[in-house]
């Protein structure tokens, strides 16, 4: 059986939360595969962590159904308590207990095996953390980055079948966040735990994903693999959540939208529709070389249009480059690979990748 044949490991169905008289969760439906990380990625108060609280049992849902290898764990009458469920929880505060050591802290959650079991598996996740020469040492003794990677053997040494992870690698440094979330990663798939990872960073959830779920306003607006969901965004929003943007306004007349960077196709859309043609900065192409005078169209790019430079600014791997349209006066940003530095006042002709916009009613 194929992960994508096999039953989902967890699988929430038509989750609904109130708060204060608003949904804060809006008839949410997940599956996870064992093996899978889902990251339910969306902005800060979209109902991510009230959803994973559900999950682990310290909420409870005003409707709609938990199921756990086909098991119901919890529906608004039945319900499993949070201590049987067989889930791991991981924090963006690792709250390790501070008395324990690295040791003690590891092991807490093992319920049941001997002495020389238990001080096994610790040994065991430690070393796979590369953490074992802490093992009788205590919190306090190591850096956020060691922390972490203690909460996570910790969370990982009853082999649950489900990781809920909760913006764990957000109170860690730049410098140390990749490698962690790579190591963690590594493991998790080691352990063939189905993970739900909640995020709001969207190159974290590209990361770290098998699939992605875009949540919004309580409802989750998308999902697919990460390719899928960045290149083929359900609207405006989803592709702002990603990068910046850019937006042309225009309407549409024949199926076609008609701008200075020439004719967009829009297919189905009615005559007379307002759309928002949206583009990444990364997809406007500048030409070095035109001096002068009139535009020049081309199969992919379709027509130059002609800006000012207005500000320029290298940001370490690329520059952005940003522009006032001679005909409109809207604003432009494009990026550049290494260093390009316009002085400001400088003309230059711009054209668009039209096989990399999105055109979206208005």
């Amino acid at each position: 059986m194929t992960a994508q044949t096999q039953a989902p490991r967890l699988e929430i169905r038509n989750l609904v939360r109130h708060f204060d008289g608003r949904r804060v969760v809006d008839d949410v439906s997940l599956p996870v595969r064992a093996g899978q990380v889902t990251c339910l990625l969306g902005p800060s108060g979209c109902g991510k962590s009230t959803t994973l609280r559900m999950i682990a049992g310290v909420e409870m849902q005003d409707s709609g159904e938990i199921w756990v290898d086909g098991r119901l764990v919890c529906d608004t009458v039945y319900r499993v308590p949070p201590e049987r469920r067989e889930i791991g929880l991981m924090f963006q505060d690792f709250a390790l207990f501070p008395h324990l050591s690295v040791a003690e802290n590891v092991a807490f959650g093992l319920r049941s095996g001997s002495r020389e079991d238990k001080r096994a598996r610790v040994a065991e996740l430690l070393e796979r953390v590369d953490l074992l020469r802490f093992i009788d040492g205590y919190p306090h003794q190591l850096s956020g980055g060691e922390q972490q990677r203690v909460a996570l053997a910790r969370a990982l040494a009853p082999r649950p079948r489900i990781m809920l992870m909760d913006e764990p690698f957000s109170g860690l440094d730049n410098r140390l966040r990749d490698g962690i979330r790579d190591q963690t990663l590594s493991l998790l798939k080691e352990e063939d735990a189905a993970v739900l990872l909640v995020t709001h960073e969207p190159e974290e959830a590209m990361r770290m994903a098998d699939e992605i779920a875009l949540m919004r306003d309580g409802k989750i607006v998308q999902r697919g693999a990460p390719y899928n969901v960045y290149t083929r965004p359900v609207d405006r929003k989803a592709v702002s959540f990603f990068s910046d943007v850019n937006v042309l306004q225009a309407e549409v007349n024949g199926a076609l939208a008609e701008t200075p960077f020439g004719r967009f196709l829009s297919p189905g859309v009615p005559d007379g529709t307002r759309v928002d043609i949206v583009f990444r900065p990364q997809h406007v192409r500048l030409d070095f070389d035109r001096q002068g005078s009139g535009p020049l169209p081309t199969a992919t790019e379709g027509v130059a249009a002609r800006g000012v430079v207005t500000r320029a600014r290298f940001l370490g791997h690329e520059s952005l480059v940003e522009f006032r349209m001679d005909h409109d006066g809207s604003a432009l940003k494009a990026t550049v690979p290494n260093v390009f530095l316009p002085a400001e006042g400088r003309v230059m002709w711009l054209t668009v990748r039209r096989d990399r916009c999105f055109v979206f009613p208005a």
